[in-house]
């Protein structure tokens, strides 16, 4: 599986006998019995998606010393096939910073770990998440969205776990690209780029992010109309900045409406949306990425803009939304499904 390459508007990895768990559908021959009924007997109806994230469950060890223990129950083979040099690429980006819809190299969980393994996989994964509802949505209700369940998507390390080394775990699947570093790479939230969605109109309380676009909603008709003649745009975002691996920072003239010029109330439903969208990932890294935004300059920094698709043969006001400053690109699309592109970072001037 290729790295997501760039947004359109339309999903075309998506397509019916495109998904992963299609093109992998030898996978059950293979697989084995582990963490897919402990992920599904997590998965359930969500919590109201508007009220606030519960405290981070606490867990028997955090996320990292399960890595490390992971790679301590890797043979020689494994130690080839699951673990690549840290500076390990596929082109200009290196391989443990890219967005994928899909199992890099698609080795998959099921396939390629031990029943053991999978099992310490699966609490990886949810120890980087916050709690039952973080797991939820970043889970996609436990079915991973076209991937299937846990054990269709994809784990790979980049770098060895031990004392004095770097490292980044990346789980990789259908609308999904999620690491853990231990803070390896360096001012940099989540680890590196982040990629999540959902196969549901965004627009739907069906799609486990509805409340991200609610949230944003709320900003949208607060705004006044010469605000929004400013933040709305009707095209579509630029896309030759998505590019495999990345998104790529603009070092000024970000488009839309600075936040600075909103209103205290106004602002307050911005830091809701931040709030919202941090949720789904444990406290540290929700922390990280406000610690970063603050090192760039603040929220004051950051642009709020709307996008609208001309094209588009439905009512909705927008079909993107990009929080974008400094250091910072939030890119969410709602229709025809939720696809959202990450990066946070400390800017270099």
């Amino acid at each position: 599986m290729q790295p997501v390459q760039r947004l359109e508007s339309t999903c075309p990895e998506c397509e019916p006998g495109t998904s992963p768990r299609q093109r992998l559908g030898r996978r059950d021959f293979f697989r084995t019995v582990g963490a897919t009924t402990a992920a599904l007997a997590a998965a359930g109806s969500l919590p109201n998606p508007v009220t606030a994230a519960p405290a981070v469950t606490a867990s028997p060890a955090p996320a990292e010393a399960l890595i490390r223990e992971l790679y301590t129950t890797f043979d020689a083979d494994q130690k080839k096939s699951l673990v690549l040099p840290w500076d390990h690429a596929m082109g200009m980006v290196p391989t443990r910073l890219g967005m994928y819809n899909g199992p890099i190299n698609k080795k998959l969980i099921g396939v390629d770990y031990t029943k053991k393994q999978v099992e310490i996989l699966d609490r990886i994964f949810r120890s980087i998440c916050n709690g039952e509802e973080g797991y939820n949505r970043l889970s996609r209700n436990g079915k991973f969205d076209g991937s299937g369940d846990f054990e269709s998507i994809g784990a790979l390390l980049f770098g060895e776990p031990v004392d004095g080394k770097k490292f980044s775990l990346v789980f990789s699947g259908h609308h999904l690209t999620l690491r853990c570093d231990g803070n390896s790479e360096p001012d940099a939230a989540f680890g590196g780029p982040l990629y999540y969605g959902h196969s549901v109109d965004g627009y739907s309380d069906k799609n486990v992010f509805f409340y991200q676009t609610k949230a944003v909603m709320s900003v949208f008709d607060s705004l006044n109309e010469q605000q929004r003649k400013v933040a709305a745009i009707p095209a579509l975002p630029p896309q030759p900045r998505e590019q495999a691996g990345s998104v790529q920072f603009k070092k000024a003239g970000y488009p839309g409406l600075s936040i600075q010029e909103l209103s205290k109330d106004q602002r307050a439903l911005v830091e809701s949306v931040m709030h919202q969208l941090v949720s789904p990932y444990r406290k540290e890294d929700g922390d990280e990425v406000m610690e970063l935004i603050k090192a760039n300059g603040g929220m004051e920094k950051i642009h709020l803009a709307f996008y609208s698709d001309k094209d588009a043969k439905d009512n909705k006001k927008w079909h993107f939304w990009r929080l974008e400053g400094p250091g910072f690109v939030w890119n969410f699309r709602p229709l025809p499904h939720v696809h959202t592109f990450v990066h946070v970072r400390k800017q270099v001037v």
